[in-house]
């Protein structure tokens, strides 16, 4: 299978950024239908959903360290050792999924008081996260599988996939939320479930696909198959990734529980903000996401100058577009929060918020392919030891100092997360100028190529 011809940055861009975007629209419709129920319901599925990014990053180790080492093997020309791989990192992924799920099911109300959620919407809270959270096996193989297709080259499938789920799922919302067909109005419920099911029925279409990834079938004895050393190389990729992915998603949950203590006004406030705020840097991300994949594909090949300039290329691009669509926001914000909400203390909270976004989501884009473009050559544990740093002291303690001791809310919040940007994004730069990886491990794979030597 040749994937050269699919590893360009603008190729892989644009079905990564048409499934986000689309994704974003109907994730939009989706609080929108949700906000029918209540404020009280978009404040629950805003923190439920902050609460299931924490947990799903307990399969980023296996999910991202399978996609990049996938992506390297295949730059190296060694496609039998991709499919290892992939059929090993899907196997882990259901097999932790089903602990995870059995947990979260029956551990519910632990979860609910740990994320400090308002007395009145605790009943609701655990609902929620009860069904949700025992679909997690499903959620997490969507994520892998999604990865792994698009390591090969193929963000095309997974784009398609995403776009029928969420359908799926807003078809599901509309006839749970307004008893469309004569069936009954279960609100909440009835969202949980479109959820999980929307989410099966994306499973079983990845999973098909992801079959037919490579240029030999996976067949079903594969799943059987376990490489130690393979096993390991993942683990140290990934694991890093997976302590930086979780560092940032659990600080996230923090401030979110920060968030929550300040009352349920600036709670929905918050997760509007977060639906708002996905315009922005959405098609940014995109590029993030795919030159991921492409320096990993050009440093598994030993073409290190390539990979070090594609870079800047997704950089230019994803910052353009990043400005770009915040400053439509900015100016349209007002506008578009009418359609969610018509309480005057959120609307105000958001709109001010908005200003403030202006210098954070640049700041955002300029973190995410710098890391990601480390991540794709190995410098995987730098990026963990500056996020885990940075996140925890600027971030959420300058949350607690700036959005509660002061008195400032989620203007104090969001000054924090600005600080945060700034600085991580300053370290991962220097790291990334200084290339200190890369000239001694392309010419470690250049060697291990010229020998021919098999993994």
């Amino acid at each position: 299978m040749d994937t050269a011809k699919k590893m360009t940055l603008f190729g892989l861009v644009w079905p990564i950024m048409i499934e986000l975007f689309l994704q974003f629209m109907i994730g939009t419709a989706d609080t929108l239908m949700v906000s029918r129920i209540s404020d009280d319901a978009v404040a629950v599925v805003g923190i439920s959903n902050q609460f299931f990014q924490a947990v799903i990053v307990l399969f980023a180790l296996i999910s991202s360290g399978a996609g990049i080492v996938i992506s390297q093997k295949l730059g190296a020309g060694k496609e039998e050792v991709a499919r290892r791989v992939a059929s090993m990192a899907f196997v882990l992924t259901l097999g932790i999924g089903v602990v995870v799920s059995l947990f979260l099911f029956v551990q519910t109300e632990m979860f609910v008081q740990m994320l400090q959620v308002p007395v009145q919407l605790h009943a609701m809270t655990a609902q929620y996260i009860r069904i949700v959270g025992g679909g997690t096996i499903v959620m997490a193989a969507v994520l892998t599988l999604s990865t792994i297709i698009r390591s090969t080259g193929n963000t095309k499938g997974p784009m398609l996939v995403a776009v029928g789920m969420n359908l799926v799922h807003i078809l599901g919302n509309y006839i749970f939320i307004f008893g469309a067909f004569g069936l009954p109005k279960w609100g909440l419920f009835g969202v949980s479930l479109s959820t999980v099911g929307s989410r099966l029925l994306a499973l079983i279409v990845l999973f098909y696909i992801f079959r037919k990834s490579f240029a030999v079938f996976i067949q079903w004895r594969d799943f059987r198959i376990f490489n130690r050393p393979l096993l390991g190389e993942v683990a140290k990729v990934g694991l890093p990734m997976a302590f930086s992915s979780a560092s940032w998603t659990v600080s996230q949950v923090v401030i979110f529980s920060m968030v929550a203590t300040m009352g349920a006004e600036q709670l929905a406030a918050r997760t509007y903000l977060n639906t708002l705020e996905s315009f922005s840097f959405l098609a940014g991300w995109s590029f993030a996401m795919a030159v991921q994949i492409q320096v990993a594909h050009l440093f598994g090949a030993g073409q290190m100058e390539r990979a070090y300039r594609s870079l800047y290329k997704a950089l230019f691009w994803g910052e353009l577009v990043v400005i770009v669509n915040t400053l439509l926001l900015f100016s349209f914000g007002r506008l578009i929060l009418g359609a969610f909400t018509d309480n005057p203390h959120i609307i105000a909270v958001v709109i001010g918020i908005l200003a403030l976004d202006l210098i954070l989501q640049p700041l955002k884009m300029w973190n995410m392919p710098l890391g990601n473009s480390l991540n794709a050559v190995g410098d995987t544990q730098y990026v963990m030891k500056v996020g885990i740093i940075v996140m925890w002291i600027v971030a959420v303690g300058g949350t607690y100092l700036l959005g509660i001791k002061s008195g400032w809310l989620l203007h104090g919040v969001y000054i924090a997360m600005i600080m945060d940007e700034g600085i991580r994004g300053f370290l991962v730069q220097r790291r990334w100028i200084a290339r200190k990886r890369l000239p001694r491990e392309a010419a470690a794979a250049a060697d291990v190529r010229a020998v021919g030597l098999q993994v």
